[in-house]
């Protein structure tokens, strides 16, 4: 992005596109060496990438000048992070255990006077990461408890700048296959 322009419409929709393709993300602010107050600008701009692209919370912002040929190596040093953490393959050990923790810090929500269970975790595949929680209404579950859990585990497994994709799924009935009591 131009660093005297940061973030406009174009840049937003091509960073939406990024995102929605499922690709991690890495924000290069050009013309640097022509921006006075540094860090001021800097700071505007990491919080105007959180504000709008608030779904790979995180985006790292790497400072450039194509013309001084600055800033370059931190550039790749970005992107290779950000390829590394695309390629992120957790166990689900690791996972579950994740789980455990964040269900600990903050409770799944009720439906229905009862309280929403979420029984496992796992991965299923990478670029992107890719999770899968089995839980006995998913249906049921607010956007806002999915995200809770998305950021908890970006931040746990330093998976800034990359779309996570967290599906939820009813586990089976593990009682469904037993003969019905009652009259026949």
């Amino acid at each position: 992005i131009d660093a005297e322009h940061p973030l406009e419409h174009q840049d937003l929709t091509i960073g939406g596109m990024v995102i929605e393709e499922g690709r991690a993300l890495v924000i290069a602010v050009n013309k640097w060496d022509l921006v006075t107050e540094k860090q001021k600008r800097l700071k505007e701009i990491r919080e105007l990438a959180a504000e709008k692209m608030d779904a790979v919370s995180g985006v790292p912002v790497v400072t450039i000048s194509a013309l001084a040929e600055r800033g370059l190596d931190k550039l790749w040093d970005a992107i290779f992070a950000a390829h590394r953490r695309w390629n992120t393959r957790l166990s689900t050990a690791e996972l579950n255990r994740w789980l455990e923790e964040a269900l600990a810090r903050h409770a799944a929500p009720a439906a229905s006077g009862r309280r929403i269970r979420l029984r496992y975790i796992t991965q299923p595949s990478a670029r992107p990461p890719t999770f899968v929680t089995f839980c006995s209404k998913p249906d049921n579950l607010p956007p806002s408890y999915v995200r809770y859990l998305t950021n908890s585990l970006r931040e746990a497994f330093d998976l800034p700048g990359v779309p996570i994709r967290f599906n939820l799924r009813k586990g089976a009935n593990p009682y469904d296959d037993r003969p019905k009591r009652g009259k026949s």
